[in-house]
Parts: C-alpha cells; structure tokens; sequence
C-alpha cells in the first residue's frame, strides 16, 4: 500500500500543524486534489527561507496533487505583518512584476508547469487590485472578529509598536486568496510555513463559511539552526537562489560549512535522499561528518542549479584543500580585510600590495580552489564566515581563518 504524503512529510520532520489531519488523509488519498503555496515577491530572487517551501510543494506534486503557486502581487502592496517588529516598506507595482517574473524562471528547476497535473501560477493582483471596497466588506468582513483576530500570534508582536489598519488587513485579503482559488479552481488546501498559521485558519474557516465545503491548513516547521536561529543568513544578507546573487560554489560552502548537529535536519527537511541513507551518512560524530557535509552541499546545489554547476562548485572545494590540509600553515586575518590583495601581503609575506596585484594578474593566485583573476576581487560571504584555504603558486597553501573580534 503506497504510503499517504502526509505520513510521508511527518517521517521528515517537516509538519508542523495540521487542520483536521486524518479528514485531510482521506481526501488526499482519496485522488489529485489542487493545493496552494504562496510568495510575497518581496526581491528578485527566491532565497534559503523559499527552499522548503519549493521542496514541499514538488513532494505534493510528485504524490499527483496539482500545486498552485501563488505570487502575492497584491497582498505584497500591503505588506504581511507576520514575525514582524516593524511595517514593511510599500512596493510599487512595477518592482513587484519584475520580481514574480523573477520567481517564475527559479521555481520551473522544482516543480512541473506542462504535463500531467501541471503546476499553475497565479497573481492575487489578478483580483485584490480591483476590488470594490464595500462588496469586500460585506462579503468577507463580515466573517471576521477582530477580538479573534487580535488574539492571532501575528498581529500579537505589532500591537505593542503599533499595528496599521493596513497591515490589519492582511489577514482578510490572505483568506480571500484562499478563497478566490477554492472558487476557481477546486483548491482544497493551503500550506505555508508555521508563521502563517492564523491567516491559514481563517482562510479555511472562511471557505467553511461562504461555500459550506471542507478546505484544510497545513504549516511546516521553519528551517532553522539547533539553536533557534533561521537558516539562510551570512554577514552580509541571505543566501539567494540566483546564482548571480550567490554564486553555485558559495551556495555549496554555506551547506558544507554548518554546525554538525544540523546536518540530518536539512538532509531530511531539504533532499529526497531515503531517510535510512541519511540516517548512515549522519551516523558518525568524527571527521566522517565531513563526508556527510560535502554530499549535503553537492545534493543542494544539484537541486537549486544543476549538475554542471553542483560538479564544479565540488570540484573546487576538493581543490582548495587538496594541499597536506593537516600540515598546511593556519593564519588569521582581521575582519575588515577583504580584499584578496591584501591578505596576500598578510598571511603570504607578499612585499607590498602592488606586487600581490601583479601576482594576481600573472595567475599565481587561487582561493578555495579558483583563480582570482581581478585585482580588486574580495572575499565572499561564505569565506568571511568560514575561513578558506589560499594559494600563491603550485607549492604555498595557507588555512585562513577570519577574526572574530
């Protein structure tokens, strides 16, 4: 008997809360059924917090449900409140198109738009932007208490800030979302990421209420370090999709480079390797974990950009420590220097900062295992972050690690 996806997604860890669970078992066993995930196109690229989202939805697809993507066009011209301090700055309609036509090149590498139970791509701009006012009200306000509202978790931290009756609205409009597709398309379910779940349950409260049909929620656990914290951040922003953002080799070595006790997390949160695979790769509390790293990162990249890019991106890292890495010279440079040309005159007695340039331009020089080519490179995020391996012709390897302080 094939197993349920629901069952499917809770081995993974990746559920969080579920509406009406075994109802929802039924109908999705029952056959296709059309779910719906929604993005905010708040950038131009879709970024680590996305990933889980994009994997969830291919999981669905692949168990034969049809996903609808749905790009927040509208809802973004307000702004989710949702884990927020502050009200988000307003966009205008022309940034946000450039970003959901963004969106859509990044999301075909996971999910399918042709063929059988093809992937459908909505814009809720489509139907909030011409919205009468007073039609809304009375068709969806209605159902709303704002006691219950208020109590929601994501309007509980603006409160005490001070809450917008713009951003209050937030809730009425994700639930219409929800609403329009059920309508339209027969949508059934909503999934989203465990900080959505009031706006989930009043979507699916509202359909209960204006159709008299069962429509369900579904949150995931957020992707996050063992100590609480998001996953997809470095010093200098978040970890991008796009490879003109984050380039594939350091999207590799963010992956490479995480703690060891979050390495069989991401495995089962983000890959489709089978869990008794990840459970031998993540068995080992030794060096043997570094194995278990490096197919991580290459599983990720394999998915996000390819395996063109997923081989190089490994080849390199292979590369930058192919020198005796146990007997190779450590050296720590300060925070604040970035670029290449000076940490050559730091860590490889280079003489003087002109003649690390001409070195550079005589391609002598080689961090983590690619040529710097331009005298003004700098380092990355990921080797600011975690250190990297430089070398200055075939024999000199140098194990650089960034200061703290």
């Amino acid at each position: 008997m094939e197993q349920n996806i629901i069952d499917v997604l809770r081995q993974r860890g990746l559920v969080k809360q579920v509406v009406f669970e075994d109802d929802l078992k039924a109908l999705l066993a029952s056959g296709p059924q059309s779910f719906y995930i929604g993005f905010d196109p708040t950038a131009d690229s879709l970024h680590v917090g996305h990933f889980m989202q994009m994997i969830v939805a291919k999981r669905l697809q692949d168990a034969g449900h049809r996903p609808i993507i749905l790009i927040g066009g509208g809802t973004a011209m307000i702004g989710d409140p949702s884990g927020r301090q502050d009200m988000r700055s307003m966009m205008t309609r022309e940034t946000i198109a450039h970003n959901v036509e963004c969106f859509k090149r990044q999301m075909a590498r996971f999910i399918r738009f042709e063929g059988e139970n093809a992937a459908i791509l909505v814009n809720n701009a489509d139907w909030l932007l011409d919205l009468n006012y007073i039609d809304f009200l009375r068709e969806v306000g209605a159902g709303f208490s704002v006691n219950r509202m208020l109590t929601a978790e994501c309007y509980k931290q603006r409160l005490e800030k001070g809450l917008t009756f713009l951003e209050f609205n937030y809730m009425l409009m994700q639930s219409y979302d929800f609403l329009v597709l059920n309508r339209k398309y027969g949508c059934v379910l909503q999934c989203g990421g465990d900080d959505q779940w009031s706006n989930m349950l009043a979507g699916a409260d509202l359909i209960r209420r204006k159709e008299g049909k069962d429509a369900f929620a579904i949150t995931f656990a957020l992707l996050t370090t063992s100590e609480g914290i998001k996953m997809g951040k470095t010093a200098k922003g978040a970890v991008w999709l796009d490879a003109a953002k984050t380039s594939p080799y350091d999207f590799f070595q963010y992956w490479r480079n995480i703690a060891d006790e979050d390495v069989e997390k991401v495995f089962r949160f983000l890959t489709f390797l089978p869990l008794e695979e990840i459970e031998e790769l993540t068995r080992y509390n030794d060096e043997r974990m570094n194995k278990a790293k490096e197919r991580l990162a290459y599983e990720l990249t394999l998915l996000v950009h390819g395996k063109d890019e997923a081989d190089g991106a490994l080849a390199k890292a292979r590369a930058a420590f192919s020198g005796d890495a146990d007997n190779m010279p450590e050296a720590t440079i300060p925070a604040g220097m970035t670029q290449v040309a000076d940490v050559l005159v730091a860590v490889a007695k280079v003489p003087s900062k002109g003649e690390a340039k001409r070195l550079i331009q005589g391609g002598g020089i080689i961090v983590d295992g690619q040529k710097v080519t331009d005298i003004a490179a700098t380092l990355s995020d990921a080797q600011l972050a975690n250190g990297f391996v430089l070398q200055k012709g075939k024999k000199n390897f140098f194990k650089v690690t960034v200061s703290k302080n």
